[in-house]
Formats: structure tokens, C-alpha cells, sequence
């Protein structure tokens, strides 16, 4: 088991002084030696608890500086941190918990109800504060974090609706730094702003957590909002940006979009879905160029990130495999496919994940017996080895930087008393990159009243999970077994 030194107390040894994170809102500041000791007061805070390593602990709350000191804080102590989705209701958190079974949840006051009607001990975050500072603040036990040791763990849906938590380990943060940092050179000079959300890897390590470990700067929002994220980027105190194509849109419909100097910011980069092409060259119209990148949260996430020079040569392509990930294309077979030819995407190296929490069986699914992870994407290589995400096999659909399984939200429509059966397929939208389309059968003797139904679905989803057109039909396209051909819906669907 190799070791890596604590991440946070190396941080505060090299650059003590340097700010590594402010909140935009209050204008709260905080250097890399504060960040350590604060971190170190929660290890004892977990200790004073009886909160052990290897124990959960959840955390429910929207962006701040709070949240990284309480994931260093289990860092130190061992425990595993579970962020929650903040947008979902407790009938769909409740089964996470259970999944997990944290010791303990931590919560913003912006989230103080819904942390109410979950069944945990809770912790403020004033009372986290005021636990912090009746603990001495000494540093916990020397404790080299393994690189195969469980940090924290995200939970992601499977085409099944059950949740599943991707494990992800401290090694897996280094190779993510490794492939970010030398994608987008980054150094202590830089500064980033994060405002996607926490629960996501995105939210994380996009570009934050790298950032951090190069000794850079992470200015932070409570959640997007076009106007001060322009301000940022206008600013000139911004180096590096991430964002997820519903974030470019709202920016590029900004007032002072077609104004505003954006030259400053010299790396942009963009997944969680393909950039629409006429979003690339409204950028590139102000003289940016936006570079698109793919992973997923099993692979920590980074595996590609287009290059700035051939960005606009190799318009849609998500760029080259970076440093520490190794990727495959293959037919459904298991062969490696030639440059120019389609196949299934797969992934391994330091980053990806060992494993699903407490789910060996999805664990086996998902990589195979040489480390190889299915990501269940189909893509293709050109001449020069520039990658292309073509389609996904799966079902799954990507609004707004969120996933959305259809079987999950099947479920709930189906749940209605009208309805009888229900498909649902992503569909193009200008504003979120995809949205659900419904298609319901109505049971005998009743008709369905679709806002009646999107209302019924809200009480039960997330709001992004919620379809947004619903078609009533008579049947279905079928196979032989009966079984929905969602592609012929989704090649016959107009909204």
C-alpha cells in the first residue's frame, strides 16, 4: 500500500500564507495554514464523537469554504465523507443514507429543513463552528493517507434508479491533479471560481481541488449566478474556468456578454456534456476558446482535455487521453476498433475508481478482471488521435451538467394513478443541453393531464429530473419481447 503525505498539512507547510479559498458572499478569506488548522480541529471535533475511521459521514449544503475544510478534516481522521444532493427530496435521499449508514449529517442553513426530515443526528454549520473552536486544534496522530484509502463518496444513479456510490480515494485526487495540471499548466499563480455543485465531482475537482494542491486560489459562490461569475471573469481575477455547457449558455446570454473582456482568463474548459458547435464559435467570437473535455466521476474525473491550439481545428473532439489514464475503443466483442471506427469507450489508470461502495456486483460490471473500466460511451479516434464522443449506450440524458436516468423517473410517472406506462428519452434544449420528453399510456377509462403529471413527478424528483414535454400516446414501437425501442421514439419525437 503506498502513502501519500496529508494533503492539506503539506499545502499549509509550503504556502502558509497564501489565500486558498474566499467566498464571494461575505468575503470571507482563508489561508492555506488556516484551512490546515481548521481541519485538524474537526479531526479531533470526529475524535471528541466517536466517530472512527472507516465511519460515514454526510454533508448536506450549498458551495463554500466550510465544505473542503470538513473533506481535509476526514482526510485526517479517516472518515469518509458522503455529500449530498442538495436538489433532492428525502424520498430520494433516504435511500442513500441507508445505503451508507453515516454517523452523522452536517448541514447549511440554507439547507436546515430538508436535513430535518432525514433520519440522522445533524450538526449545524454554527455549531460545527462553535465545536471547532472549543477543540485545542492539535494535529491528529501522524496518519500518511493511503492511495487506495476512501476519502469520500459519490453517489450517482444506475440505469436501474438505485443509487450507487462511486468510491473515491486519495490516489485518485493526485492523478486527477497530475492530468489537470498538465493539461492547463497550472501553478500556485492561478485562481479559479467554483459554484458547481459539491455532491458532483465537478464541483470538486473542476477545477478546485487541483487548484489547491498547486497552492492557487479558489474564489467560491454559493451556486451559479451569471452575474457575479461575469464580474469574475471581467475582473481579471480569474486564470482558469470550468464549466458545463448550461453554464456557457447562461453566460453567453449574459447583457454584457458581447462586451465584456474575457481575455484574461486564459484556460477554459467544458464537459458533463458536448458543447453545441454554435455555443463553441459564440466564443470564439469573443475570443475564447472553450475545450472540451469527458471523464465521469469513476475516473476522478479527468481523462480528456482538448488542447487550446487545435481546439478550433478539431471542433467537438474532447481532445487526447492526459497523462496518468489509458483509454480503449472497442466492439461488442472486447476488440480494439481502428482509428476512424466506433466503439465503446474504456478507461483505466490511477484515477479511475477501485470499486461502488458496498456493491460488488455493479463493481463487476463495471470493470473488467485487467482494471478496464466500461464507461458505456461510444466514441471514435481520427488520424491524428484526437478523441470524439459520438452517442452513449446507455439510456441515460445530461440536463444542465446532471445525469438523469429514465428508469428512475419512469418509476415515479408511472406511480400515477392515470398513467400505464411511461418511456422517457432526453431531447435537445437550447437553455440545458438535453431534457426529458415522456411518453405515457393512460390506463383504461382515464386520460392523463400532463402539467397534472409533471407535478406529481416534482413532488417525488429533483426538479431537473422532471420531464419537460409529456406526449400521450396509444402504444409503443416494440421489439418482439415487448420491450420499448426508445430509439425509434427519440427518431420520431418533435417538441
Amino acid at each position: 500500500m503506498r502513502q501519500i503525505f496529508d494533503i492539506s498539512a503539506k499545502r499549509a507547510e509550503l504556502t502558509p500564507d497564501r489565500i486558498a479559498f474566499h467566498e464571494i458572499e461575505g468575503g470571507r478569506r482563508l489561508t492555506y495554514a488556516e484551512v490546515d488548522d481548521r481541519a485538524n480541529r474537526f479531526a479531533e471535533v470526529l475524535a471528541q464523537r466517536g466517530i472512527l475511521r472507516g465511519d460515514r459521514i454526510a454533508i448536506l449544503c450549498h458551495n463554500s469554504a466550510t465544505f473542503f475544510e470538513i473533506l481535509f478534516g476526514c482526510g485526517k481522521a479517516g472518515v469518509i465523507l458522503v455529500p449530498l444532493n442538495w436538489r433532492q427530496t428525502p424520498s430520494e435521499l433516504n435511500p442513500i443514507i441507508a445505503d451508507c449508514t453515516p454517523r452523522l449529517l452536517i448541514h447549511d442553513a440554507a439547507n436546515a429543513e430538508l436535513a430535518a426530515q432525514l433520519d440522522l443526528p445533524t450538526m449545524s454549520f454554527t455549531a460545527y463552528a462553535d465545536a471547532l473552536r472549543d477543540s485545542a486544534g492539535v494535529p491528529p496522530a501522524e496518519f500518511s493517507w493511503p492511495t487506495d484509502g476512501i476519502w469520500y463518496l459519490l453517489y450517482t444513479s444506475g440505469t436501474t434508479g438505485k443509487p450507487k456510490a462511486v468510491i473515491q480515494t486519495f490516489g485518485m485526487a493526485i492523478a486527477n491533479h497530475v492530468n489537470v495540471a498538465q493539461a492547463i499548466d497550472l501553478t500556485g499563480a492561478d485562481a479559479t471560481v467554483n459554484f458547481l455543485p459539491l455532491f458532483h465531482t465537478a464541483g470538486i475537482n473542476l477545477y478546485t481541488l487541483p487548484v489547491f494542491l498547486a497552492g492557487g486560489t479558489s474564489h467560491i459562490l454559493a451556486k451559479f449566478d451569471p452575474d457575479p461569475v461575469m464580474a469574475l471573469l471581467e475582473s481579471g481575477r480569474l486564470s482558469v474556468f470550468f464549466g458545463v455547457p448550461a453554464i456557457y449558455q447562461a453566460l453567453s446570454l449574459h447583457p454584457a456578454f458581447e462586451r465584456a473582456d474575457l481575455g484574461r482568463v486564459r484556460s477554459w474548459g467544458c464537459g458533463g456534456a458536448p458543447l453545441p458547435e454554435a455555443l463553441i464559435r459564440a466564443f470564439l467570437a469573443r475570443g475564447v476558446r472553450v475545450c472540451n473535455g469527458m471523464g465521469m466521476t469513476e475516473t476522478g474525473p479527468t481523462v480528456f482535455l482538448m488542447d487550446p491550439d487545435h481546439a478550433v481545428a478539431k471542433l467537438g473532439s474532447v481532445g487526447k487521453p492526459q497523462l496518468l489514464s489509458q483509454v480503449r475503443l472497442v466492439d461488442h466483442e472486447g476488440r480494439d476498433v481502428p482509428r476512424g471506427e466506433r466503439g465503446e469507450l474504456l478507461f483505466r489508470g490511477p484515477a479511475v475508481t477501485p470499486g461502488y461502495w458496498g456493491n460488488p456486483e455493479a463493481t463487476r460490471n463495471a470493470i473488467d478482471g485487467q482494471g478496464w473500466l466500461h464507461s458505456g460511451d461510444v466514441g471514435r479516434q481520427d488520424e491524428d488521435g484526437y478523441y470524439y464522443v459520438v452517442d452513449r449506450i446507455k439510456d441515460m440524458y445530461i440536463s444542465g451538467g446532471e445525469n438523469v436516468y429514465p428508469a428512475e423517473v419512469e418509476d415515479v410517472l408511472t406511480n400515477h394513478p392515470d398513467v400505464l406506462e411511461a418511456a422517457v428519452i432526453g431531447v435537445a434544449d437550447a437553455r440545458w443541453g438535453e431534457v426529458g420528453h415522456a411518453f405515457v399510456r393512460a390506463r383504461p377509462g382515464r386520460s392523463v393531464d400532463g402539467e397534472a403529471l409533471r407535478r406529481h413527478a416534482r413532488e417525488h424528483l429533483a426538479a431537473y429530473k422532471v420531464p419537460r414535454h409529456v406526449t400521450v400516446i396509444d402504444d409503443f414501437p416494440r421489439t418482439a419481447a415487448g420491450k420499448v425501442r426508445k430509439h425509434i421514439l427519440k427518431a420520431e419525437n418533435v417538441t
